[in-house]
């Protein structure tokens, strides 16, 4: 196995050569062979054990166990114990979940306070069959078929080649000394089910089952691969970005061979997990959406915006008064009032006006459906929805626009936009008033 295991970190590992290595070590029969593997091998390893406080002494003992196998490699070793169900109920949590949580985090942790380079684990192909299987019932797409990654991030898997049998014979021809969990024989554990109950069955009907899994696990990776690739170049050709927006073309989406699932495969990540809603949010009117934790996905007119939560905010009753006194306006929007003596800027982050035809105080607001202005350079009045549509500003837009009203609620501005031609000074005006948008230093 040494041979064949060398072989496999040179073709499919070779970045590990040289780099400091954590050994993420339980004491069962795959972390130990893992470490005497490495350390044959005279790769820079570190172990790392995690003492969960969950089978009362035997957890104790398997902590000594690693210390104790720490001191005859002449290994650096990190141990730490967690208080695992306070923590599991405190965060709602199934105990392997818990657990897992626990273990990354003081694992990624150690990388960046020893300057650690990867953390390597001993999953192995049996591992890679558990998961895939209980994948199966409970539903997945392709993804969850193929299975444990041999990389990702700065965790590496280098033994999902080999199976537990491989691993098994290796300990008992070189007399390697391991703990036995004993939690891992009890089959209230769905993996244990499996492990115990299924596998077996399986094996009997393909007694090469272990290797006919690892090929089909290829094959569904190379597939993946494929559909990540396509999902990649059509992205290219639906995604534009205004800002921290982004915009799905959904005339292109509705071209596509299968528009739900790309969809899954674009928004997949940002935590959207009714398809169904989502891809009929291509066909319901302009305004409809949906959120997750992290963001929101609205319908604009051609276009689904997908955009952070935080930047999605209800501000309509937001508004703030500004006096004639005031020179300046820090919040919502950071405006300068100063007077002049001409009109100059054609700058369209700044408007003048005729000061005496201001009733004060301000307000600076959010607009509102019944909103109206006599826009210059125009004939008549025009409702500001209107004006919007005709513009074509989307919804996150009109969401972040301010208008800038007069005492009496006439508007005077929609910031940035388009002024209101009732407040420009004339040839007779005395006080001109210049208002412009400023950014802070």
């Amino acid at each position: 196995m040494i041979k064949k295991f060398k072989q496999h970190l040179i073709l499919n590992f070779p970045f590990l050569e040289g780099k400091k290595i954590l050994v993420a070590i339980s004491g069962g029969v795959d972390s130990v062979v893992l470490t005497y593997l490495l350390k044959k091998l005279n790769y820079n390893i570190y172990l790392a054990h995690c003492n969960f406080q969950l089978r009362g002494n035997e957890s104790d003992l398997d902590e000594e166990f690693i210390k104790n196998l720490g001191e005859k490699f002449n290994l650096e070793t990190f141990t730490i114990k967690f208080s695992t169900q306070e923590y599991q109920n405190n965060n709602k949590l199934s105990i392997q979940l818990a657990a897992r949580e626990l273990r990354y985090n003081w694992f990624y942790k150690l990388l960046k306070e020893q300057k650690i380079d990867y953390i390597v684990t001993a999953h192995h192909s049996n591992d890679n069959l558990e998961t895939f299987i209980i994948n199966l019932t409970r539903g997945t797409g392709l993804e969850g078929f193929t299975g444990i990654p041999p990389i990702n991030g700065k965790t590496i898997r280098p033994l999902l080649k080999f199976s537990r049998e491989e691993i098994l014979q290796y300990a008992k021809l070189n007399s390697i000394v391991w703990r036995e969990d004993a939690s891992n024989t009890e089959i209230k554990y769905t993996r244990n089910k499996i492990r115990h109950n299924i596998i077996p069955i399986l094996k009997e009907i393909n007694p090469n089952l272990i290797n006919s899994f690892n090929n089909t696990s290829n094959f569904l990776q190379q597939s993946q691969q494929i559909i990540n690739d396509t999902i990649e170049q059509k992205s290219l050709e639906i995604i534009s970005y205004d800002g921290e927006i982004k915009k799905f073309d959904i005339k292109k989406i509705k071209e596509l061979s299968n528009p739900k699932a790309y969809l899954y495969y674009l928004l997949k990540k940002y935590g959207f997990t009714e398809w169904n809603d989502v891809f009929n949010l291509i066909y319901a009117q302009t305004g409809k959406l949906l959120t997750t934790k992290s963001h929101t996905l609205l319908k604009d007119r051609d276009f689904l915006l997908l955009l952070p939560s935080n930047k999605f905010t209800n501000t309509e009753n937001q508004q703030v008064t500004i006096n004639s006194s005031d020179l300046k306006v820090s919040y919502p929007v950071n405006l300068l009032f100063k007077n002049v003596q001409e009109t100059t800027s054609l700058d369209k982050n700044t408007i003048y006006v005729d000061k005496n035809s201001l009733n004060y105080p301000l307000t600076l607001r959010k607009w509102n459906d019944g909103d109206f202005f006599y826009p210059k350079g125009m004939l008549g009045k025009k409702k500001i929805s209107k004006y919007f549509k005709d513009e074509k500003i989307s919804l996150i837009e009109k969401q972040n626009i301010w208008i800038l009203c007069s005492g009496k609620n006439e508007i005077i501005w929609i910031l940035g936009k388009r002024q209101d031609r009732r407040f420009l000074p004339s040839d007779n005006t005395i006080n001109i008033l210049q208002i412009s948008i400023y950014k802070p230093l």
